[in-house]
């Protein structure tokens, strides 16, 4: 396995290098992209997850700086890993997404990715401006791939269906590149981001490369963030998948090390915890890695580490050795919380990201009790619709509520807790009219006060 991941540092640094290389010779703004340009790409309508029927060249590609791939959302393989690890690209690129550089998803299984299909699975993923999820007519779509090289030829014995790659380029310029989808997000990010405009917008360093230091590889870091950083974190919260810290003293050491290697077959055999993951989770599931078990043993150590090195961090004194005021503790917190939840009631945004702010703020105060809130309130912060602010406000809700019950520490009297069994979803509130945040005025009083009797709810 040293030997494989030695390999694939070597081939990144060649990767870099070429790059360089051929920034020197990359054409410039005004290059004559004939080839490259309108009388290659296929000019065929595709709909958009939104409904909106676009053309391939003249609407997409024309113009633009670009990165392709192909998925389908029932695939159980490399595309939640693929997406999932363009979702760190995006981010990357920041503003930039949406303004000069566009991301397209296309199905390769269009008769059941129909746009509401497809607006479900990237709203699942979080996905932000400047990238589409596009369906269409099938034989087109597969004239579209074989152009762009992307197109795989039907394998019965492959049930993944298609080859994981990435095509980036600039149309403009002519410059076209195709690369792994799984690759680093930090190469992949500049590669599509300075690469493709010939270093126009590039960064220069601040530091001399003879200040670099001695590179020491821990293979089990590389695993964890070549393999399962896209999807989860060690003790940050939870993102597509749910946070491993403490995982190997929730669940037995042998089940981790099967559903590392071969999470399908633990899945085909009912197993009770995998296939409650798989619900809580929906479409984004554990896909096949191609793992080994000395590859589930070094990831499965490296996860312990990180738990025991956070564990073992200074921390705020505890309540047993020196209690805290409850409501001293938790109140800045909750009451950021609780302007958030009477905005969503109201479906009104005002507010919500400078309230998200406070509650990062007063949770990094928890000590070791702050990792999981503050990876949902920072979603929160940076929510751009109402729908991706409910769905944060709710991790967040989670992580408040189970750090009080954890720690102990009581909310306020007024403060209660609500549960609406049609979203299946808790949140505090005060008071003990229901107000439910997660569909606003629609449906104000959907849900109940936990613990209140009826007549106590009317």
């Amino acid at each position: 396995m040293l030997t494989t991941v030695r390999n694939e540092v070597s081939s990144t640094a060649m990767a870099i290098a070429i790059l360089a290389g051929a920034a020197f010779n990359a054409a410039p703004a005004t290059a004559d992209n004939a080839r490259w340009g309108a009388g290659y790409f296929p000019n065929v309508a595709l709909t958009t997850q939104d409904g909106m029927e676009v053309r391939f060249y003249d609407d997409l590609v024309k113009g633009k700086i670009v990165a392709i791939n192909l998925i389908y959302t029932t695939c159980k393989y490399a595309c939640p890993l693929e997406t999932a690890r363009l979702t760190q690209v995006a981010k990357l690129l920041g503003d930039r997404m949406g303004r000069d550089i566009y991301f397209y998803s296309i199905s390769i299984d269009p008769e059941h990715d129909t746009p509401q299909v497809l607006k479900a699975y990237a709203e699942k993923y979080q996905v932000g401006p400047g990238w589409l999820f596009l369906t269409g007519n099938k034989s087109e779509i597969d004239a579209i791939s074989k152009k762009l090289g992307l197109y795989s030829v039907p394998d019965p014995s492959n049930p993944d269906g298609h080859t994981p790659m990435l095509l980036i380029g600039n149309e403009e310029t002519a410059q076209w590149m195709r690369i792994s989808a799984m690759d680093n997000p930090k190469f992949m990010s500049r590669t599509i981001g300075d690469w493709l405009n010939s270093w126009q917008t590039a960064k220069k360093p601040t530091k001399s490369y003879s200040d670099v230091p001695d590179f020491k590889l821990d293979e089990g870091a590389y695993m964890f963030r070549n393999h399962c950083a896209a999807c989860h974190t060690i003790g940050r919260g939870e993102r597509f998948g749910p946070d491993l810290a403490g995982v190997t003293a929730r669940r037995d050491r042998d089940w981790l090390a099967r559903f590392i290697v071969d999470p399908e077959a633990v899945r085909a055999a009912k197993d009770a915890t995998a296939l409650a993951l798989r619900e809580k989770y929906q479409q984004v599931v554990m896909p096949s890695l191609d793992l080994g078990p000395h590859d589930a043993t070094v990831l499965i150590d490296y996860i312990e580490r990180q738990t025991l090195a956070a564990a073992a961090a200074p921390a705020a004194p505890s309540a047993v050795t020196a209690p805290a005021p409850p409501t001293a503790n938790l109140k800045p917190m909750v009451d950021a919380y609780l302007r958030i939840q009477r905005a969503l009631n109201a479906d009104d945004p005002t507010g919500i990201a400078a309230d998200a702010r406070t509650i990062a703020a007063a949770a990094s105060t928890l000590g070791v009790g702050a990792p999981p809130v503050l990876a949902p309130a920072g979603d929160l912060e940076n929510a751009t619709t109402l729908a991706a602010a409910r769905a944060a406000f709710g991790r967040t809700g989670d992580a408040i509520i189970a750090y009080a019950k954890a720690s102990g520490v009581a909310f306020e009297a007024d403060v209660k807790i609500a549960y609406c069994p049609m979203a299946n979803k808790r949140w505090l509130q005060r008071g003990g009219v229901v107000q439910n945040p997660f569909y606003g005025k629609s449906m104000s009083d959907c849900g109940r006060i936990e613990g209140a009797s009826a007549d106590e709810q009317k």
